[in-house]
């Protein structure tokens, strides 16, 4: 299949802007939708200023800035999904949402449309069940953030077909991302070590055994990691990944995914991050 139209759910927030980025600067028409106006325009501003970062940096030229940016749509109506070769569904980690979203999208979208939820937790074959298109549904789940890390990690579903995995494949390698398969079910194997390693990370933190600096710094100049710990959560979202590990813990047990109390005092402060100007550090 010919992908040329891309429809991003959730394309306000800062995963879902970073998958808009780089689609639309490889060349694909691009729509950002998101349930308000004023979440859509977040989105295209973050796009805009960093793609006017490349300019000043002399990566790109303002020439080129534009017809990147000329590339984006804007959405807040699922309805406008009705031309979509291929909708990425960029939500909360909630199964009743996400049910909800692609039932509506499957009266929408056209039969060849391909359905790929970045979902990091929730197990693709149980959501492809809310569609009438099991084979054409997969997860194409991205890392933060979005337009420096290089890896997409696709999860097919029981009933995913080896063309949806081709069509996917191919789309994240022509946005200049790299591939790795997964078996489905809660939590794929990347995710797995890493919320375990973050919730711990929140807990050695909370014993005051480090500072948040100090923590990050360790895995960045003694591990050579691009992000530390502590700001990774703040990137995620605090709510997001308290949901994400009171799944894995339903679903594996152990201490390990047992949410670290830090973590469940910064949701019930609103602390959730970058998102919210404040979370482990502030931003602006």
């Amino acid at each position: 299949m010919d992908v040329k139209n891309i429809f991003v759910i959730g394309g306000g927030g800062l995963m879902g802007s970073g998958i808009v980025q780089c689609c639309i600067e490889y060349g694909f028409n691009t729509t950002a939708n998101d349930i308000k106006e004023e979440f859509v325009q977040r989105g295209v501003n973050g796009i805009t200023q960093r793609m006017e970062g490349k300019v000043a940096k002399g990566k790109i030229t303002e020439d080129k800035k534009n017809e990147i940016l000329g590339n984006l749509r804007t959405s807040t109506d699922l309805a406008d999904a009705k031309d979509a070769d291929i909708v990425i569904e960029v939500i909360f980690e909630d199964l009743g949402l996400k049910k909800d979203v692609f039932s509506r999208l499957d009266e929408i979208c056209p039969q060849h449309t391909i359905f790929a939820s970045n979902s990091s937790s929730l197990p693709i074959t149980e959501m492809a069940g809310f569609t009438k298109r099991p084979d054409r549904f997969m997860g194409m789940h991205f890392l933060q953030p979005v337009p420096v890390m290089p890896l997409v990690n696709g999860i097919m579903g029981l009933l995913t077909s080896d063309e949806t995995c081709a069509v996917i494949e191919k789309l994240a390698k022509d946005i200049g991302k790299e591939v790795v398969h997964w078996k489905d079910g809660p939590g794929h194997g990347l995710q797995l070590s890493p919320m375990a390693y973050y919730n711990e990370a929140a807990k050695v933190l909370s014993e005051e055994r480090g500072t948040r600096e100090d923590i990050d710094k360790c895995f960045k100049v003694g591990l050579g990691m691009p992000m530390g710990p502590i700001t990774t959560l703040d990137f995620m979202g605090m709510d997001t990944v308290l949901h994400i590990l009171h799944i894995l813990h339903e679903a594996y047990g152990g201490s390990q995914y047992h949410p670290s109390n830090l973590i469940v005092q910064m949701v019930k402060a609103g602390l959730y991050g970058n998102k919210a100007g404040r979370g482990f550090y502030t931003y602006k």
